[in-house]
């Protein structure tokens, strides 16, 4: 046998630790034997990689507390980086810690020390942690990868009673499917209370059979059993422990037996304390939110709607009968009620850093162990995991974040703030007033930046120009000169960083353009004037008098004609010396726009009389 298990070792250690060499193969041989003779717990690898547990197997109860414990040895020249347990692998190089296996959430702690000690400690063990657990570690170098076999088998179970009837007398033994790790010391009750605490698990009496009897390992917090059978005053919890979220509704379930010739008369639902003592459940704290289901005869139900925190207690069950009142004492059930809550890692981060966000309970619940939780930004989903892993972070991250189980979507956690802080962006500049700058105006330039923290100094500049201009969030700019012309812009800084904005130009129109303005109004009043004199000619031709000496005739322009009449002009200048007898040339188109052709007698020598101006006749 011995032999067959050497073997079993060694082939393990030839898969695990890749021996390639016969000789280290049978080195490695030698030392398992050594090791099986004085510490099968023992574990060597090559080259002084090793891993030591100091026991190969664990009975426990469920319910129970238990370490594990190891130590590692690794050759100079490596640094371990990594030390974890685990019970299965995604494959043939990726193992899982049992950190992160969400059937151990919550139940687990690594403890190391610095003699290359490491503990494992799983409390509220259920009979599904039933395994072998290995440890691992991982040093900086790529071939520093080492696990320990073949790790400590854990068995969790609960406790049994075994009835042995002889005429005489009847055998009680509280027994387990396997054996119990330790010298446990076993405690029998009769009738709730103490009648024997001893290392021997059996207890034997003469009873009668409204007597009750249950057994429990002292130390440990485990369920106590009890007798079975009919026979016997006996509760039976469905659950020892509940685990369930604020806001929801519980059931809370048992089993209970008693002796032929009994009759159930009254069953109730306490909280703790001693039976005179106990806070019913029916109490003005509860109001209408309790209910009892059942049948009056062999279970009962305790239902509590709208669960709140403060519901948190072990919940026992009593019975009487017509004939007595029996209250067990063991353990009832446990409820813990639970809010949701989130964290943020760190919750203030640089932008580009990386961020955890975890949604957690105190306690694993009960009816979703592997809960999927639903996660919120600011009230809206936006995920559906166990954690948010935000790496890198970016500045549009930042805000409020919860999140819910799946199926109780409306009992949310309190939201929990992620901070991002960053330096300045989307810098930008704006102009007021808003349109055409004239010279001896006046007008504000406003730098505008998105930043956290905010921006805590703005600085303006003239495009080449080395010196800053002005500081502060805005700029004003009075009794503008063309030289204030040109390209502007801001830079933003917070302790994050900085950042210029585009540049905006500004263009400064001159005092011309008002000139412009003027001479345009002037021109169009003497063209006014114009019309006006021409107009008033006009009227005077009409109705002016005739006071011309007979030598002198009127002359009258037709206004209402596009070419001026015929002239007869009687003397003229000496070169022109009369001008007379004008008349209208017959051959001419009175409809032409052509003047009428003049037929000169005489000028006067100074031009003084112009006589005969006849239009033409029609």
């Amino acid at each position: 046998m011995v032999s067959g298990y050497l073997f079993l070792v060694i082939s393990q250690i030839l898969e695990d630790c890749r021996v390639r060499d016969v000789t280290m193969a049978l080195r490695t041989a030698g030392s398992v034997l050594v090791v099986f003779l004085w510490s099968v717990t023992v574990v060597l690898g090559q080259d002084g990689w090793s891993v030591t547990y100091t026991t190969q197997s664990i009975c426990t109860l469920r319910g129970s507390t238990v370490d594990l414990f190891c130590s590692y040895t690794y050759p100079s020249g490596h640094k371990v980086t990594t030390t974890f347990w685990f019970t299965k692998k995604y494959d043939v190089e990726n193992y899982v810690s049992l950190l992160d296996d969400p059937d151990y959430k919550g139940r687990v702690t690594y403890r190391s020390n610095k003699k290359n000690g490491h503990t494992l400690k799983i409390t509220d063990l259920r009979e599904s942690d039933s395994a072998t657990y290995k440890f691992r570690f991982i040093t900086k170098r790529t071939e520093g990868r080492y696990s320990g076999y073949p790790g400590v088998t854990l068995s969790v179970t609960d406790l049994q009673v075994k009835v042995t009837t002889t005429w005489w007398s009847t055998t009680l033994t509280c027994s387990t499917p396997c054996t119990l790790t330790g010298n446990p010391t076993y405690t029998w009750y009769r009738n709730s209370k103490i009648v024997q605490e001893d290392s021997s698990p059996s207890y034997t009496v003469q009873f009668k059979t409204e007597d009750s009897f249950y057994c429990a390992v002292k130390g440990i917090n485990s369920p106590a059993v009890s007798v079975e059978g009919h026979s016997y005053f006996h509760v039976t919890y469905t659950q020892q422990r509940i685990c369930t979220l604020k806001g929801t509704s519980v059931d809370i379930s048992c089993s209970y037996t008693y002796p032929s010739g009994h009759t159930v008369s009254e069953t109730n639902w306490y909280t703790n304390g001693k039976l005179e003592e106990a806070s019913q459940i029916l109490s003005p704290g509860y109001g209408r939110r309790v209910e009892y289901l059942g049948n009056m005869q062999s279970d009962s139900i305790l239902r509590i709607t709208d669960l709140r925190e403060e519901d948190s207690a072990e919940y026992k069950f009593r019975f009487r009968t017509d004939q007595t009142t029996w209250e067990p004492t063991f353990p009832g059930t446990t409820l813990t009620v639970t809010g949701l809550q989130v964290k943020v890692t760190p919750a203030t981060v640089t932008e580009g850093q990386k961020v955890t966000v975890t949604c957690s309970t105190t306690c694993t619940l009960s009816d979703n162990p592997n809960a999927t939780y639903i996660w919120y930004k600011n009230g809206h989903v936006t995920n559906q995991s166990i954690s948010l892993f935000l790496n890198p972070v970016s500045s549009e991250d930042a805000g409020r974040y919860s999140c819910s189980v799946e199926g109780h979507e409306d009992l949310p956690s309190d939201e929990e703030t992620l901070t991002v802080r960053y330096g300045p962006k989307n810098t930008s500049v704006s102009v007021s007033p808003y349109g055409e700058i004239v010279e001896g105006s006046s007008v504000t330039l406003t730098c505008s930046s998105d930043a956290n923290p905010p921006v805590d100094k703005y600085t303006w500049y003239k495009k080449n120009v080395t010196s800053p201009k002005a500081s502060g969030q805005s700029y004003s700019i009075t009794n503008i000169i063309s030289e204030d012309r040109g390209e502007y812009y801001c830079e933003a800084q917070n302790g994050r960083g900085s950042m210029n904005s585009t540049a905006l130009m500004i263009i400064v129109a001159g005092k011309q353009t008002s000139v412009l303005t003027a001479a345009v109004g002037i021109i169009v009043v003497v063209l006014v004037l114009i019309l006006c004199l021409s107009g008033l000619m006009c009227f005077r031709s009409f109705t002016g008098g005739s006071d011309a000496s007979t030598d002198t005739q009127s002359v009258r322009p037709d206004c209402n004609s596009d070419t001026y009449t015929g002239l007869n002009m009687r003397t003229m200048s000496p070169d022109y010396d009369t001008l007379a007898n004008v008349h209208a040339d017959p051959n001419s188109d009175p409809n032409s726009d052509m003047y009428t052709p003049l037929n000169m007698k005489t000028m006067s020598p100074e031009y003084d009389t112009l006589a005969n101006v006849r239009g033409p006749s029609h």
